[in-house]
């Protein structure tokens, strides 16, 4: 609910402070006394396009501020939410213009984009007019309006639900045919890539030790003779007999030499274990150095055919077997491959049918509202003296989407055999305002958070008619807020709160203002808007008539 505007320095407006209430708020006056200036005001600082030059003659800049209410569950707290903007109880929206054009918005004092004040506009505001292009006129709008006069948005998220469903299981297909077309592609290399690396299989760790083992026989026949010698003069032909024998000589004699002989007995000993522990090490060292010559050729062809492969595949000697199941993987989606695309597209098909069946039954459900609309519209087209138009909501085939497969399009036809068409082309300035507010009022739900603002829309009715267009307003702004710009005195006169908006001349400057009405002035008004500039009893008397209903 918009609360309170502010205007500085905008067009013929130097500084204008308006409060706002909930119910119908009517502002009247004479033509081009300014009326126009306050919705292209507010329309700036949502962020609507407008006139390019507000800034007031000899003024710097412009400002506007206006200031809504926002309870818990408003919309525009999300919003707010994704721009990273502060959301309280209220919400502030303020907007300058430069003289030389340049434009600054902040909402609650944090500074934003146009685009972001726009987004704001549409849960804040609702206008609508003759030539208005964001509402009712607005065709790419039909479609959720249709709904939600129909209460379908439950049918509307499982058709949301199940394209979405239907758009994944088509990805997931075409994914898995392209990556099976890829893998075709070099199915002769993979077979021919994984047959030689299965014959060959090598494993982590295997190049390295093929390696050692071929340098170790190839420097084995150098070496081996030097270690046979070293094994025959420690061995048992050599230093290990000798001390062995001199180990039992001195144990001979040990016991008749009075203690002298032990140290030199541990001592030998202790050697002769030492040179054992050599002899043996250099046994396995000479078993490992026998070896087939066969053996190195085998060891070298191993080597040099892993190396080669690794080369091949440009991977690490140790990350073949690795390699080689990654192509394996790939193998194995190949040869399954049609099973699984088989099964995907049975997904599709289920996904097309699951889409198709939501799709089709919220196309039914807003067949059945479209002629509760039709009807409820024609219903309040007669008290609006247009008894004999014809409205029509158009349903026809649309490309499928989340939406549903339908395109919604509110249609008139001012007399009966008339070609219908749509509302902003068949219908006349009149016309259009009570097709217009007729349709609103059959659009409008309980929820109410939306100011609605209607500019001029009972031009060209008078009498009833215009009596009709006032307590339809007037029923339209119970539990909510209407604005209506108005030239009619039985629309003013329904009006819960009323303004005037004046013109005048402050230093050979115009200047236009904003007035409260109270009751005796609220008479002089009507009576204006009754007789014209010259306001008689009669008009007076008329005035009060209107007042009391």
């Amino acid at each position: 609910m918009l609360r309170a505007l502010e205007i500085r320095d905008i067009l013929i407006i130097d500084r204008l402070d308006l409060v706002f209430q909930p119910g119908l708020n009517v502002l009247t006056g004479e033509t081009g006394a300014g009326k126009s200036i306050l919705l292209d005001s507010l329309g700036f600082v949502l962020g609507w396009r407008g006139r390019a030059e507000l800034v007031r003659q000899g003024a710097e800049q412009g400002e506007v501020v206006a200031e809504f209410d926002l309870p818990p569950d408003h919309p525009a707290r999300a919003i707010l939410d994704e721009a990273g903007l502060p959301a309280e109880d209220s919400l502030i929206l303020r907007r300058v213009n430069t003289r030389d054009g340049r434009k600054t918005a902040w909402v609650n004092d944090r500074r934003c984009s146009g685009e972001v004040l726009r987004r704001l506009s549409d849960t804040l505001v609702e206008l609508h007019g003759q030539h208005d292009d964001r509402g009712l006129l607005d065709a790419r709008g039909h479609r959720a309006l249709l709904d939600s006069y129909g209460d379908l948005g439950g049918l509307l998220a499982d058709t949301r639900a199940t394209w979405r469903s239907l758009r994944e299981a088509r990805k997931a297909e075409a994914a898995a045919r392209a990556a099976l077309d890829e893998v075709r592609a070099e199915e002769e290399f993979l077979r021919h890539a994984v047959a030689e690396l299965d014959k060959l299989a090598p494993e982590p760790g295997e190049e390295a030790e093929l390696d050692r083992r071929r340098r170790l026989m190839q420097g084995a026949a150098k070496i081996r003779e030097d270690i046979a010698r070293a094994h025959a003069a420690l061995g048992l032909e050599g230093a290990e007999g000798a001390m062995g024998d001199a180990l039992r000589w001195l144990e001979g004699v040990a016991d008749r030499a009075e203690g002298t002989l032990d140290a030199p007995l541990d001592a030998v000993g202790r050697a002769l274990g030492e040179v054992s522990d050599a002899v043996a090490g250099i046994e396995a060292a000479l078993e490992q150095l026998e070896f087939n010559p066969h053996e190195l050729e085998e060891a070298e062809e191993r080597l040099f055919a892993i190396r080669g492969l690794a080369r091949k595949h440009d991977v690490l000697p140790d990350d073949l077997a690795e390699f080689a199941e990654g192509l394996r993987t790939r193998l194995t989606a190949l040869d399954q491959g049609d099973a699984d695309l088989a099964q995907l597209a049975r997904a599709v098909a289920e996904a097309e049918a699951a889409y198709d069946s939501a799709a089709a039954a919220l196309t039914e459900a807003r067949r059945k509202a479209a002629v509760r609309l039709d009807k409820a519209v024609t219903t309040e087209l007669a008290p609006l003296k247009m008894e004999r138009a014809v409205f029509a909501t158009q349903i026809t085939d649309a490309d499928p989407g989340p939406e549903g497969r339908d395109t919604v399009a509110f249609t008139v036809a001012t007399n009966p055999g008339a070609p219908a068409g749509p509302l902003g082309k068949i219908a006349s300035g009149g016309e259009l305002s009570r097709f217009m507010l007729a349709l609103k009022v059959c659009l409008t739900g309980e929820d109410r958070g939306v100011t609605m603002i209607f500019d001029e829309i009972d031009r060209g009715v008078g009498g009833a008619t215009a009596d009709a267009v006032g307590r339809r307003l007037a029923a339209l702004a119970e539990g909510g807020q209407v604005l209506v710009v108005t030239h009619s005195p039985q629309v003013a006169a329904l009006g819960a709160h009323h303004w005037r908006v004046e013109k005048r001349v402050v230093d050979e400057a115009t200047l236009s203002t904003v007035v409260p009405l109270a009751d005796a002035a609220r008479v002089d008004e009507i009576a204006r808007m009754v007789s014209g500039d010259t306001v008689t009893d009669e008009a007076r008397a008329a005035a009060r008539a209107l007042l009391a209903g």
